[in-house]
């Protein structure tokens, strides 16, 4: 029998051999440290026997695979502890993820005592070192045995199961559960575990089904790795803007308004209104015209573009198709409106392309579960644009468009956070999509060669384009590591049909063009959750709602500092006095932990000079400085957009 290794080398032997005793046998140093095998290119345990010439990697916990395996261990564990502890609460499922791993069980909530109770019981089981091994059962068999044990998830996962599955437990002791795995050969080998926290979640993520008790908790096999994670999430906690962005009263939600309904305060708005200014004044520069469409449309609209056998189950209805005479529904994107701009008067080849622009309220009806701070919202606004381009135009018209987004990331320092995506069709689930598959093919091709140009790296994602088109979509993870869209740029070449438009060729022909969808920066309310994650609340100068605050010494230079403001204020500069009767030391602490980015002091000497004392989260104390010299530099870094590095020192 022969062993093919990751390396390439070639290992021979007699007989059968586990996957451990190969590992033992290249090396005792990897067999000690190994998690699981990756036998002809599936993860299986390292129990598992080989028999016939394969390929095999040995995998560790530095392979992702052997840290899920790992992970997923230490997921039974927990289990085998609240089994021991909550003898009456139900399993539910326990997988690995990036982070981690969490278990569902159907029980009342763990509180931090709980955690620590369960962490502690984890720790015993470990101690213990009891074997791990996998059986299988029919599927007869499997159904009585969580019967027996009352687990009432288990039975319902072994229905769900194909005819054919093969359905395996894992034990570990007295402990049993149905798992496909693979795991550790042991719990022994688990060394740094962590109960991070406990939540709700809905059984198989449904809305419709009982919600269950979660656990989240982590597992390494370093104590430093673990510590370093920790302080990784203490790091988060000061990064949430959910957490942060209420702090800072940038925005806020009401129950009584709803879910999905952020309410955005005065600083936040100035945040979205800076940004809503640039990106609109940077699209003219580029060549676009701007429209302003209504919020709503009948449904005939939506029929026409599809949106209404597509899409309707996102969309907000107004009125009963079956009672009403006309139905509306809140728009939940503006193309349609834009393609009736166009159609609004005649087109000749040498007017494409026309690049549409426009600031967007949509509205989506989000599931209640997905709802989160400014990220997953029911109504949010757009920098959405729509180009109406002849084929030839539209390779170089999408490059514009890709050329856009960087410049909006690069200029938000956000470019080094994002990853590409080719968002392709899913030719098994034809339904979903309109138009022909070699439309579909062709079109996909064309972006992957625009990006292949580009050289910008991709992966590629079976069946997340939009029924009409495929698209890239350029992606961010919040501090949690869950990844939303920020950015889409649409390729459709379908569209044009469905709304008859047409431009006249140079032979006086009527011909279909093609559309690009895109977005220049995307959601206002997602990137600002994104920027106060990102800076964690120290936005770019340019950015900060409140730039300066000018802080008098005393009573005594109120009028002085009265002037300053309003020289600042005078040449667009965002700031606000404090002429509170504090002492000046708890006044710049306020300041700081408003996250002002400069704070101007004035006592006697600066007043009888022309002069302002400066401190910055930059430069610390940066001295006394000619008001309009100040006035020049802060008002240089703003129109530059310069992002600063920051003084760690000065801001603890």
């Amino acid at each position: 029998m022969k062993i093919t290794l990751k390396d390439g080398s070639v290992k021979e032997y007699a007989g059968a051999m586990s996957v451990i005793d190969i590992a033992k046998d290249i090396s005792e140093g990897l067999a000690r440290v190994a998690c699981a095998g990756e036998l002809n290119g599936k993860v299986v345990d390292l129990r598992t026997v080989v028999s016939e010439d394969s390929n095999l990697n040995i995998l560790t916990f530095e392979d992702e695979a052997g840290k899920a395996a790992y992970r997923h261990t230490a997921s039974h564990v927990l289990a085998e502890a609240v089994k021991r502890l909550y003898p009456e609460a139900k399993l539910a499922i326990g997988p690995s993820i990036d982070t981690g791993f969490y278990y569902d069980f159907d029980c009342p909530a763990f509180d931090r005592a709980a955690l620590d109770a369960l962490e502690a019981e984890m720790k015993k089981i470990i101690k213990e070192g009891a074997e791990i091994k996998r059986f299988e059962l029919p599927r007869e068999e499997a159904i009585k045995f969580m019967e027996e044990k009352g687990e009432p998830y288990k039975v319902e996962l072994i229905n769900d199961l194909p005819e054919d599955a093969v359905i395996s437990f894992y034990s570990q002791g007295d402990f049993t559960d149905l798992c496909a795995g693979p795991h550790l050969m042991s719990t022994k080998p688990l060394k740094a575990i962590k109960l991070i926290s406990s939540s709700g979640a809905y059984w198989r993520g449904s809305e419709k089904n009982k919600m269950l008790t979660r656990i989240y908790g982590t597992a390494y096999t370093k104590s430093a790795d673990l510590e370093a994670y920790l302080k990784h999430l203490e790091d988060i906690k000061l990064r949430d803007h959910n957490k942060l962005g209420r702090e800072m009263e940038l925005f806020t939600t009401v129950d009584v308004i709803g879910q999905g309904l952020p309410l955005l305060m005065p600083k936040g708005v100035k945040i979205i209104q800076t940004l809503q200014r640039w990106i609109e004044d940077e699209e003219e520069k580029r060549g676009y015209v701007r429209t302003k469409t209504p919020l709503m449309a009948k449904s005939d609209l939506y029929k026409i573009s599809g949106h209404w056998d597509h899409y309707k189950d996102g969309m907000f209805v107004l009125g009963d198709e079956e009672k009403d005479k006309e139905v509306y529904a809140l728009r939940p994107m503006t193309c349609p409106f834009q393609y009736y701009v166009y159609k609004a008067s005649q087109h000749s080849y040498r007017d494409l392309p026309l690049r549409y622009g426009e600031t967007s309220t949509l509205f989506r009806n989000e599931d209640s579960g997905e709802m989160h701070g400014l990220t997953r919202v029911r109504q949010f606004t757009i920098s959405e644009g729509h180009l109406i381009v002849r084929p030839d135009q539209m390779v170089e018209e999408f490059k514009g468009c890709i050329a856009l987004a960087q410049y909006c990331l690069q200029t938000l320092g956000l470019e080094e956070d994002v990853t590409y995506h080719l968002s392709k069709w899913d030719p098994e689930n034809k339904e979903k999509y309109i138009g022909e598959p070699e439309v579909w093919e062709e079109t996909e091709q064309h972006i992957r060669n625009v990006l292949n140009e580009l050289n910008i790296p991709f992966t590629e994602d079976v069946g997340e384009a939009a029924f009409y088109g495929p698209k890239v979509d350029i992606n961010a993870k919040n501090v949690y590591g869950k990844e939303d869209t920020m950015i889409t740029i649409q390729w459709d070449a379908l569209l044009a049909e469905q709304f008859d438009m047409y431009y006249i060729d140079e032979n006086g022909d009527k011909k279909r063009p093609y559309i690009i969808h895109r977005t220049s920066m995307g959601c206002y309310e997602r990137t600002l959750a994104w920027l106060i994650e990102k800076y964690a609340g120290q936005f770019p100068t340019w950015l900060c709602p409140e730039q300066v605050r000018v802080l008098p010494i005393s009573d005594k230079y109120a009028d002085y500092a009265e002037q300053v403001k309003k020289e600042l204020a005078d040449n667009g500069i965002n700031v606000t006095a404090d002429y509170r009767s504090e002492k000046l030391g708890y006044k710049i602490r306020e300041a700081r932990l408003a996250r002002v980015p400069y704070i101007i002091v004035v006592g006697e000497k600066e007043q009888a000079e022309g002069l302002v004392a400066v401190r910055s989260r930059y430069n610390g104390d940066e001295g006394q400085k000619k008001l309009d010299v100040f006035i020049n530099d802060i008002c240089k870094e703003i129109r530059t957009k310069e992002i600063k590095k920051i003084n760690v020192t000065e801001q603890n």
